[in-house]
Parts: C-alpha cells; structure tokens; sequence
C-alpha cells in the first residue's frame, strides 16, 4: 500500500508478536528518513510536550502542548502562538503527501489521531500504537478530504479525556480548488475558534477529576487497564476527589470557565466586513447552543466535512464534542462601536448535576453564559448584509438504497451496565471486533446509534456524541424513541445534519441513522462517543474493514 509506506525497528519478542497481529511495535520508528523529504510534499516534526503558558492573570498554567516545526516542504504548513496552549494550526492542501513525525515528550504514552481525515488505519492514531515517553511514529498519508475544518488530539485507552483537557489539542485545516474559486474569506478574516471548558485552582492549574496535571500523570502504563470510568488517574485521584471525581469520571467532566483559543474571557476585534468563522467545539463534554446575541440568524457554510451543498439559516446552533461549523458573518450588518456576543443559550437533556458533574463548579451542561465578545470597529461598509454564495459545493443527497443493508440497519444501542460505559452492553476491546461489527471494504452500510436505553446511573439519560473513525457519513434520518425523552424543544432546530460528518449529536431518547461508505482502506478503526470520559470508561468498540 503506497499511502502506508514504512518501515520499522522490530528489538523485542513482544513487538515481534505484535507484528505477527500486523500491528507496529511500540515505539515504531522509521529508518527512511534520508529518503522521506523526497516523497513527501511537506513533513513535519511534531512533539507532544509539558511547558507553563500564562493564560490568565498570577501564576502560568503547567499543560501538556503540540510543538511543530517544518522539517520540508511550505513553511507556511504551521501558524502557532505562544499565547495559548493549543498546538499549531496545520493547513495542507488536498492532494498533498504529509509525514508528520510524532515526538513523545510527555511522561507516559500518547498517540495522535487525525480526526474527521480519511487514512489508513495505521495512520489513524489508534490506541493500540500508542508510544511510550521518548519514543518516534511516523505517519504518512496522501490528503483526501476534500477542504474543511479538522482537527487532532490525543486518543490513548483510559487517557484521551485527561490529555485533551491538559492541552493537547490542535486544528488540521484542508483547502482545494472547488473551495478557493468561491472566494471565501481569508487569512485574517478568516478565524478559527476552539471552544473549551476548564476549572482552575486558585494558582491557576487545570483541575481534571480532582487532580492536577502533576498528581495525574505519572507511571502510567499501556498494560494497567483503567480504574472504574477509564480514569487511569493513580490509586489516590478518586479519593482526593471525593464523589464529585468519580460522578465526572461516568457521566463527563464540565468546567467553570469557557475559553475561546486558550483563553479566558475572550474578546474579539472585528471590522465592518465579511468573515469566515470556523467554531470547534474542543470541550470534553459540554455541549454548546450557539446563538448571537441578539438572535440574529447564524448562517452555516460548513459542518465536520466542509462545505454544504448551499447555505442553511439556523436561528442557533447544537454543537456537540468534536462537532464543526463553519459560519459566514458579515459584520457590517452591525453598527461601528457595537459591542456584540456569541452566547450559548440554555436548554434541555444535557448532564445537568450541577457541582457534583465538575468534581468543582456551578454551570451545568445546558446553562446559558457568554462564549465570546467582539467589538466592530469603524468601517466603510454600509448596512447592506452581503449574502454568501447561493451554491457552495456539489454535494449530493443521501441515497439509503445503496446500503448493502439497507432492510436491515445495523443497531448499536448506547448502555452503561455495572458502572460502565458499553455500546450494545459490551466495552471496548483494543484488538476486537465482533462479526457484527465487520464491513466489506467499498460498500455502503446503514448504522443507527440509539439512545433510548437506560443508559446511567439510576436510569438516567444523557446525551451523546458518537464519532466514526476513518470516514466521513452522512445523516438519514432523526427519530424519537419515546422511551427516556426529555424536552428537546430546546434543541433539535438547532442540528445541522446536511453535509457530511464525522461526530453527530445524539439526545437522550433519540435514534440517529447515518450511511456510511467503507472506501479505500481495510483494517481495524474506532467508533465512539466523543464525551472523553464516555470514550474512556469504554463507550468505544472497534469496527473491521475487510477487503
């Protein structure tokens, strides 16, 4: 296969054994790197790495952080800022051959997965090739997808939601020609906003499950299999973190204070004309109910795999864990000098326990507050709104039909059972797949995610935010059970299932149908819930491609 191209290092018997299962060794490094920068059109070096960012006001903040720099190729490939801890931006073209070398620098192991990109499963940063501190990956992958607003982040068994919250997360940002020739707003009109939520203690560190980024993160191991909840987070995290602690470790971790890129409080300058804002929803768990202030419509141009086929007008927004949109803004419908907000409103069926969901603070999942501020500075524009492009990308509607299972969708129902997250009642394998779980490689198959079983504590219903790895899919088709519904009155005008997704929100009592097309790659990929502290108390299974 030549998107998979390498070779490696194989010094012990256990990565003997594991290149028999056709999995790299731990550790995997590759030996062509005199020869890598001639095939590949860029390469990076990308190291995972602990460092202090003074990210609000007194003493800096210890977080884990992607650092890059560009080895070959468009050094134009990475925009990073020392204001933040979010690593760099990395925007490549479709079409292009990346390496990207991954640096453990951390103090256990770590893997990174490209979310919403379409690559082998070598190349999809799954936890079975998680390295351990000191250690090199290779990827190398041609881009495939078409332009769009990506991203990645961490995805090691039992320790995605920890890593992630300590810092490590960064954007992937594809264009192509079908995207330039609309003439979309760009380079700095055209603004990527990370949305997360974090709790501080009173000398401004992270506070996840109870614990500090030093409590937490040491002699952790790929073989110690994850406490209760997936936490891995040291035999003392719990107990410092009383009931709090181990409620967030089941049901997700909510912060106190919202960031935007980092930072707290976060304001935004912007003049009177068009701009292109692409909004990931970077949090743990909280889902967003994005709206303007003043409730004027918010135009969607792009969700998780880029452009729609035209417009949509939503008077807000759901944004679920991992989800996309990118929105057209012309501000000079607003006066200069107006003082403006991007809020999240409140609503229905979200994890609202209030101080005992954090382990710290007060703002449920569901409570409205303020994500960002901006200011319109004088312009010449006038109050004409400009409109976007009526047509924005060939995308055709989905066709059930084509499912080879098409009188027959493939159900996974979303359970907790003994204190742990499952789907169809079963948790996560790190080198299985069921036959059930199994497609034929360039085939169509209909997949329903349902949540409408009893699925926590006490019976209680939660939403969730389930991701397929490797693909991009469409949604068929949203259905209420009328088992465990709650008040989705507040919600559901707010989905954005046209386009193609990667991550789709599913609430408390519904049932999501989605097509999906197994293209190109055979091998062993993820499906999960993005709600990290889901993923990792093994509301994740693998799926197989065979050829």
């Amino acid at each position: 296969m030549d998107h998979t191209r390498r070779r490696v290092v194989v010094g012990t018997a256990t990565a003997a054994a594991a290149t028999t299962l056709g999995l790299p060794p731990s550790g995997a490094r590759a030996e062509r790197k005199e020869e890598a920068d001639a095939d590949f059109d860029v390469h990076v070096e990308l190291h995972a790495v602990q460092e202090e960012v003074a990210l609000r006001p007194g003493a800096p903040t210890r977080v884990w952080r992607y650092r890059g720099k560009v080895l070959s190729g468009d050094a134009s490939t990475l925009e990073a800022s020392d204001a933040t801890y979010l690593g760099p931006i990395i925007r490549v073209r479709r079409g292009q051959r990346v390496r990207i070398d991954l640096v453990n620098e951390l103090p256990e192991p770590t893997i990174v997965h490209w979310h919403g990109l379409h690559v082998p499963d070598t190349m999809d940063g799954h936890p079975r090739f998680a390295i351990a501190p000191g250690q090199r990956y290779v990827y190398e992958f041609t881009v495939l997808n078409r332009a769009g607003s990506y991203w990645f982040h961490p995805h090691p068994h039992g320790r995605t939601g920890a890593q992630v919250y300590f810092g490590l997360t960064g954007l992937f940002l594809v264009s192509d020609d079908e995207e330039a020739a609309l003439g979309l707003p760009s380079g700095r009109y055209d603004i990527p906003l990370v949305l997360q939520d974090r709790n501080f203690d009173d000398n401004n560190q992270f506070i996840y499950l109870g614990s500090g980024l030093t409590d937490s993160a040491s002699t952790n191991s790929l073989d110690r299999p994850p406490m209760m909840g997936g936490g891995m987070m040291g035999g003392g995290s719990m107990m410092r973190g009383g009931m709090g602690s181990m409620m967030a470790r089941m049901m997700g971790v909510l912060g106190d204070d919202i960031l935007v890129n980092g930072r707290s409080e976060a304001s935004l300058s912007v003049e009177r004309r068009l701009y292109r804002l692409r909004v990931l929803n970077g949090s743990n768990t909280r889902t967003y109910k994005l709206a303007w202030h003043d409730r004027s419509p918010l135009i969607v141009i792009g969700t998780d795999g880029g452009l729609l086929a035209a417009p949509v007008r939503r008077d807000y927004v759901m944004l679920a864990p991992a989800e996309r949109v990118d929105l057209w803004v012309d501000f000079a419908r607003w006066p200069a000098g107006s003082e403006l907000s991007l809020q999240s409103l409140a609503f229905e069926g979200g994890m609202n326990m209030g101080g005992m969901m954090t382990g710290r603070g007060s703002l449920p999942d569901g409570a409205p507050f303020q994500v960002l501020a901006l200011h319109v500075e004088g312009g010449p524009r006038g109050s004409q709104e400009a409109a976007p492009p009526a047509r924005l990308s060939e995308v055709l509607s989905p066709d059930p039909r084509v499912a080879a299972n098409f009188d027959r969708p493939k159900i996974f129902e979303l359970t907790m059972g003994m204190m742990a997250w499952g789907i169809n009642g079963q948790s996560f394998e790190m080198l299985e797949a069921s036959p059930y779980e199994t497609v034929k490689l360039g085939t169509h198959e209909l997949w329903e995610f349902r949540n409408d079983a009893a699925s926590g504590m006490m019976g209680m219903a939660m939403p969730h935010s389930m991701h397929v790895h490797g693909v991009q899919f469409r949604v068929v088709e949203r259905s209420v059970s009328g088992r465990f519904v709650r008040d989705d009155e507040s919600a559901k005008a707010g989905f954005v299932d046209e386009g193609w997704k990667d991550t789709v929100l599913v609430m408390p009592g519904e049932r999501v149908r989605i097509l999906v097309r197994f293209a190109d790659y055979p091998g062993l990929f993820l499906y999960h819930c993005h709600m990290l502290e889901h993923e990792d108390g093994g509301m994740m299974r693998n799926y197989r491609v065979r050829a």
